[in-house]
């Protein structure tokens, strides 16, 4: 990782859930002077107490790395509100339905934010029988591709997962308004509503 918990993340969690330094510790099986060392950054938590820790606190293990609470304001459930990530050292692509910590391979992975599709990311949406045919004007080599191609509604995200030197194209069944995203390695994020 490259972070590791700071004692103010730890004070902060602990009062927001009412707990003394004593209560703490007694939950996860340490004592309070423990408690007390990592709060006033004279000492760390051992590794084998981050997830007793985390669950003590309330919160994820990336979260109390992170120091950041992931409140989720997606009620609605609206897939609308769907985030994508994708990691720079494997390509994992990951798809969220509300605010996440996400990582991979150690690094804390941001949401990627969609732009709209230029010349050189051009969309062509086709019929074919009951479904879209959805082609990318678009290199498709080993250094160079489009990822993924991904229509997302309020209720469904249909993702297909592309690869290099395959085919920028897929077929889809639209149902009803959304967003169509395209991935591209080196561009990044791109959304156009259909």
């Amino acid at each position: 990782m490259n972070t590791y918990i700071t004692g103010s993340v730890i004070k902060k969690l602990r009062e927001k859930r009412g707990f003394t330094q004593l209560q703490l510790a007694e939950n996860i099986g340490v004592t309070a002077k423990a408690v007390s060392k990592w709060e006033t950054a004279k000492g760390l938590p051992d590794i084998s107490l981050i997830e007793p820790l985390s669950r003590a606190l309330g919160v994820s293990v990336m979260e109390l790395m992170s120091g950041e609470t992931v409140v989720n304001r997606n009620y609605s459930s609206n897939i609308l509100f769907s985030k994508f990530y994708a990691c720079p050292v494997c390509g994992n692509i990951i798809c969220s339905t509300g605010e996440a910590v996400i990582s991979c391979h150690g690094i804390s992975l941001p949401p990627l934010e969609a732009e709209e599709p230029d010349a050189e990311h051009t969309i062509s949406i086709e019929n074919v029988e009951d479904e879209k045919f959805i082609t990318v004007n678009h290199e498709m080599s080993k250094n160079h591709f489009i990822s993924f191609i991904a229509y997302v509604t309020t209720d469904k995200v249909n993702f297909v997962k592309l690869y290099p030197e395959g085919n920028a194209e897929t077929r889809i069944h639209f149902r009803g308004r959304g967003y169509l995203y395209i991935y591209c390695n080196r561009h990044g994020l791109m959304r156009t509503r259909v």
